[in-house]
C-alpha cells in the first residue's frame, strides 16, 4: 500500500498577508508622492505656457523650456516605474488574501484562486473581474463573530477603492492620449490641465487603496484568530 499523504490542516494553509500588505502600503505612498511630483511638474508646464499666452510671446526660452520638459518627462518615468512595482506587489498580496479566503469559506468565492492574478491581465474584463474576486474575499474575511453568527461589514472600502481605481485608470489614459495629440500652445495647456486632474485623481485612488488593503488585512487577521473553518 502506498504511504498516506501527510495531513495538512486548513490552519497550515493560511499565510499571513501582513508583510505584503505593509509593502503595498509603502509603495502606494511612494506612488502618491510620484503623482504629486507630476502635479508640480505639470503646474510648471502650465505656468510657462501661460506666460506665452498672457504676454503674447512668440517663443519660449529654450533652456527654460528644456528644463520644464525634462522635469515633466522624468516625473512620468518615475510614475511608470513606481506603478509597475506597486502593481506586482499588490497582485501578490491580492493572491495571498484570496487563498486565505478559500480556507475561510470557499462557498463565497465565485472564481478560482488563479484568477486573483489572471483577472488583471484580461482586457476589458479587468475592469470587472478583480472586483468580483475582492467581494468574495471581503465577505469570507468578515465572518468574525465569536458565536459563529454572520458579521456584516460594509463593502464601502471595496467599492470606493475599485471605483477610484477604474475611473483614475480610464481618465489617465484619456488625458495621456490628449496630451500626445496636442500641438498648439492652448491645446498643450489644456491637455496639461487634464493630466494634472488625472494625477490628482491617482493620489485619491492610492489613498483609498491603502485604506482597503489595511482594512482587509486586519479583517483576515481577526478571522484567522477565531479558527479557519467556515462559520455557520
Amino acid at each position: 500500500m502506498p504511504a498516506a499523504p501527510p495531513f495538512a490542516s486548513p490552519q497550515q494553509q493560511l499565510r499571513s498577508p501582513d508583510g505584503l500588505a505593509k509593502a503595498v502600503v509603502i509603495l502606494l505612498v511612494v506612488a502618491a508622492v510620484s503623482d504629486l511630483l507630476a502635479v508640480l511638474a505639470g503646474l510648471n508646464i502650465r505656468s510657462l505656457l501661460g506666460d506665452v499666452l498672457n504676454n503674447g510671446l512668440a517663443t519660449i526660452d529654450d533652456a527654460e523650456a528644456d528644463r520644464a520638459d525634462n522635469l515633466y518627462a522624468a516625473s512620468g518615468v518615475l510614475q511608470l516605474l513606481v506603478l509597475l512595482a506597486t502593481g506586482v506587489v499588490f497582485i501578490l498580496w491580492f493572491r495571498r488574501v484570496r487563498l486565505n479566503a478559500e480556507v475561510f469559506d470557499a462557498s463565497m468565492q465565485q472564481m478560482k484562486p488563479g484568477w486573483a492574478v489572471g483577472a488583471w491581465f484580461v482586457p476589458f474584463a479587468n475592469l470587472v473581474l478583480p472586483r468580483r474576486i475582492a467581494g468574495g474575499v471581503w465577505t469570507a474575511s468578515a465572518q468574525t463573530n465569536t458565536d459563529g453568527s454572520w458579521r456584516t461589514v460594509s463593502a464601502a472600502p471595496v467599492n470606493l477603492w475599485w471605483g477610484a481605481w477604474v475611473c483614475s485608470s480610464l481618465f489617465s489614459r484619456y488625458a495621456s492620449q490628449q496630451y500626445m495629440k496636442a500641438e498648439e500652445v492652448q491645446e498643450i495647456m489644456d491637455a496639461a490641465g487634464r493630466m494634472l486632474a488625472a494625477d490628482a485623481f491617482s493620489i485619491v485612488a492610492a489613498v483609498l487603496a491603502i485604506l482597503f488593503v489595511r482594512k482587509l488585512t486586519r479583517m483576515q487577521g481577526e478571522r484567522a484568530a477565531l479558527g479557519v473553518y467556515p462559520l455557520s
